[in-house]
């Protein structure tokens, strides 16, 4: 008889799900993941990893496409094969769902294929998946496992979240896309309206624009990527509609009317106008929600929020023995933000000293569209909103040699600090590489840095870096080369 008994048992293998099931595999623990149709979850098979594959087409088209500026002709015209984009990205994908079942089998954990439901406390029911599964290219986990029921001391609910739909705009898979079908377009559309201008809005407007596709934004915020600083937001608005993206904010969407093959967006501006884009498709990007649905949640009484699980700092729900993590834990949305989640979560659970629970401070968030937007930390609205007397530096990509070097010399940096005690409050920036450098201020945050640590540091010339000191040494009157 096959052994179902485990310590941890994790349902879903995203980046929270693969990544604490190796942590708990290292500290010990008999692991097994539940998953229902691919290893890696939505972040490596139709997130974070294949978007980016996208965005660096885009990035190189757009180089290509200014090759004069760097004294280089190009023989004939650039363009995009979009049957080979699509392909490159989704080869990413495929590369790295074979990485993770490695790392299942290097980590001796049973990979249990099928969809998981809680029937009582320590206990899971997997039954046939209703999706397809996908299995790792190479190699196939050990111990791969089916239907059946299965039980543990510790279970991890990790399923991450799935697409919004608004009432009346229900994506359809044909004119009207999440980010399953942008992600892979069977032909490149001429014009996309898209409704919402978070991460993977902006993003997917970004990479189209930059594909030569007329892209109309429509968000329903004073700002686009409104939970950003409002001087970076506008900054980066500037930076978006110079490249051509057509921009409109409190504005939203109320109805939609579908033709044969394209569609025309209502859409509703603050003083009650009405006008209509007639466009291919239309992307809905009007964020996610958590995948708390018939996984036997309700029947076990696990307390929930607006479509997430409710959690401590440590991932602990109400009921003893049960855990959550991630995007269906809530907000932050965030890949890394799973991840490190997952790790608290189960040293928590091992018992591992000095343990700290999440800081959500100091979670990252980035961007990655052209150009990059990056930040963790208080806004300068949220920190005056605190009651903070703070100081602020900002220093611009146009006084950086290494970023006029690269033809990049487009962006700004913004810092915040606390007056009295020199604490790094928050961090904001737009420009080339901008997702690369925050991990700098995270890091010193994290640390407890100060101002003054932080201008004794020796950051290498030239660099990029070396404007984060810059704008450090400007919200303290010091900056030298500006």
């Amino acid at each position: 008889m096959a052994d179902t008994n485990y310590d941890v048992i994790i349902i879903g293998s995203g980046p929270g799900g693969y990544v604490t099931a190796i942590r708990s595999a290292q500290l010990g623990f008999k692991t097994a993941i539940v998953e229902r149709e691919h290893l890696g979850g939505i972040c490596l098979n139709w997130g974070c990893i294949p978007t980016k594959a996208l965005l660096r087409s885009a990035e190189i088209l757009d180089h290509a496409n200014h090759a004069k500026s760097f004294g280089l002709t190009l023989e004939g015209s650039m363009k995009a094969d979009v049957k080979d984009v699509v392909a490159r990205s989704r080869g990413v994908s495929a590369r790295l769902n074979g990485g993770v079942g490695f790392l299942m089998k290097k980590n001796k954990i049973d990979v249990i294929w099928g969809e998981a439901k809680l029937t009582k406390p320590g206990e899971v029911k997997v039954g046939k998946s209703s999706k397809p599964v996908v299995e790792p290219q190479n190699p196939v986990p050990k111990g791969v496992k089916g239907e059946g029921t299965y039980t543990a001391k510790h279970i991890i609910v990790a399923t991450g979240a799935r697409p919004r739909a608004l009432p009346g705009i229900e994506p359809d898979g044909k004119l009207i896309w999440t980010y399953f079908e942008a992600m892979k377009p069977a032909k490149m559309p001429k014009s996309l309206v898209v409704m919402g201008s978070g991460a993977i809005g902006i993003e997917f407007a970004s990479f189209y624009r930059s594909m030569g596709v007329d892209v109309t934004v429509v968000e329903l915020m004073a700002n686009v990527m409104p939970v950003e600083d409002e001087e970076i937001s506008k900054f980066a608005r500037k930076a978006l509609e110079k490249r051509g993206l057509k921009i409109l904010t409190e504005a939203k969407v109320t109805k939609v009317d579908k033709a044969a093959d394209s569609i025309t967006a209502h859409v509703e501006t603050k003083d009650g106008k009405v006008s209509q884009i007639k466009a291919d498709h239309l992307i809905s990007a009007v964020g996610v929600q958590g995948n708390i649905e018939n996984i036997g949640l309700e029947a076990l009484g696990v307390k929930t929020d607006r479509g997430c699980v409710v959690i401590d700092e440590y991932g602990r729900t109400n009921v003893p023995g049960l855990y959550a993590i991630g995007d269906v834990a809530g907000p932050p949305m965030l890949a890394h933000k799973a991840e490190h989640e997952g790790v608290i979560c189960i040293e928590k659970i091992a018992g591992v000293p000095g343990v700290h629970g999440m800081d959500h401070r100091k979670i990252p968030g980035c961007t990655y569209c052209n150009p990059q937007v990056a930040s963790v930390g208080l806004t300068e609205a949220k920190a005056k909103e605190q009651g903070r007397d703070i100081r602020v530096g900002r220093y611009m990509f146009n006084a950086n040699g290494k970023a006029i070097a690269l033809g990049e010399d487009n962006g700004m940096i913004k810092v915040i600090f606390d007056k009295k005690s020199g604490e790094l409050l928050g961090a904001h920036m737009c420009g080339a590489e901008v997702t690369e450098l925050i991990q700098g201020f995270v890091v010193a945050m994290n640390l407890e840095t100060t101002e003054e640590e932080l201008m004794h540091t020796i950051f290498p010339h030239p660099t990029l870096s070396e404007m984060m000191k810059e704008a450090v040494l400007d919200a303290y009157g010091k900056v030298l080369n500006a």
